[in-house]
């Protein structure tokens, strides 16, 4: 199949998830046979230098610089949402009632009210969508997927994770506005719960299935700071640390941490899974490979692989390079957008669906509450 068709985007932001996305949309024929070609139509943001300067480097047609006058364009197939998480809901929902492609950053939304909300919009209005949660389509991760559905690691018992990041310590640091968004919980709507842990909870719903309850605590360890639009002292509300105990559906435990506050650490992502007959651990610092265990090698030989993820025959590999040679990070987006594409010639929604996203926002959600009460929380 070649990429005959053509399909115009129209991306919302030109952040670091901006760029992610462009490249995504620009390298994928290069590589995968689509049945779609990506046309960077249209990139729309507030600030009309920053967005020419984004534009022209990535290639985009044209430029708006107030996205509903992008959404109503009827040259524009599909809207990719890489904005603050408080403009999700607005965004999409036009987007939907306008019978636009929806692509949306993570997480979903800032809760589950809101959420429900984009839910129900492209579900209505029939629209295709999905939720950029990419470390799903990270070859290695991909694999340990593969490895649990086959029943390579028997019934599960274990389920860890951790997101840990050093960016915020400083009290000097303010929050809110470009780039420090995340800190503001009007716009992020939680610290990092859903920013950090979304991405360990999807992962972990996507392999070991939904959990069904919660116990959390949560916490805030600078609780003022500087505030970047009113150059005011306020009170931060966002939570820094976050580690949580959980049960899922199969009967596993599970512990999940996340912190803005472990020194050393950029984007420690890491997860174990322990089955009755095998294990499995990934680290994004180390994303090419899956360490692997299997109790039924012989005891002599018995003890942790290390499985370099470049074969042909393994998840997306045969894309790339010859065996050996490894892919990264922005790999990820493309293999997401190439699903994509292959969905939507099938009149499909490639996975996460927003209603898929809205799961992860759920558990988000009983998390904080859970802090919040000093409590557990079941989710129904």
């Amino acid at each position: 199949m070649s990429a005959t068709k053509n399909l115009n985007i129209g991306m919302i932001g030109y952040g670091f998830m901006g760029r992610a996305h462009s490249n995504a949309w620009r390298k994928v024929t290069n590589f995968f046979d689509v049945p779609y070609r990506p046309v960077l139509k249209a990139a729309c943001a507030r600030d009309e230098a920053k967005l020419k300067a984004f534009a022209d480097t990535w290639g985009y047609e044209s430029t708006e610089t107030d996205w509903r006058k992008l959404v109503a364009r009827r040259d524009i197939d599909a809207i990719d949402i890489c904005v603050p998480n408080d403009l999700h809901l607005e965004i999409a929902v036009a987007a939907a009632k306008a019978g636009k492609m929806i692509l949306c950053e993570k997480p979903l939304a800032r809760n589950t009210a809101e959420g429900l909300q984009m839910v129900k919009a492209v579900e209505k209005a029939g629209v295709l969508n999905t939720v950029w949660y990419n470390y799903r389509r990270v070859p290695a991760v991909t694999l340990a997927k593969n490895l649990v559905d086959q029943g390579r690691l028997g019934k599960i018992f274990h389920y860890r994770a951790n997101f840990l990041q050093d960016w915020t310590i400083s009290p000097d640091l303010p929050q809110g506005g470009t780039g420090l968004w995340r800190l503001d919980v009007k716009a992020a709507g939680s610290g990092v719960t859903g920013d950090l842990l979304a991405h360990c909870i999807d992962t972990a719903i996507w392999i070991n299935g939904p959990v069904e309850s919660v116990s959390a605590m949560t916490e805030t360890f600078i609780k003022k700071r500087k505030h970047t639009l009113t150059g005011k002292v306020e009170a931060v509300g966002i939570d820094d640390a976050c580690a949580f105990l959980a049960r899922f559906r199969n009967g596993s435990l599970a512990i999940f941490e996340s912190t803005r506050y472990a020194r050393g650490h950029k984007a420690k992502y890491t997860f174990e899974i322990n089955g009755e007959k095998a294990s499995i651990a990934w680290d994004l610092h180390d994303l090419h490979r899956l360490q692997y265990f299997d109790h039924a090698d012989d005891s002599v030989v018995r003890g942790w692989r290390n499985i370099h993820v470049s074969d042909g025959d393994q998840p997306y590999m045969n894309k790339w390079w010859v065996p050996g040679l490894q892919i990264g990070y922005e790999h990820s987006f493309v293999h997401q957008v190439a699903d994509f594409l292959q969905a939507a010639a099938k009149g499909e929604s490639a996975g996460p669906t927003f209603r898929d996203a809205l799961e992860t926002t759920r558990v988000c959600d009983a998390v904080l509450a859970s802090a919040a009460s000093g409590k557990w929380v079941t989710l129904k």
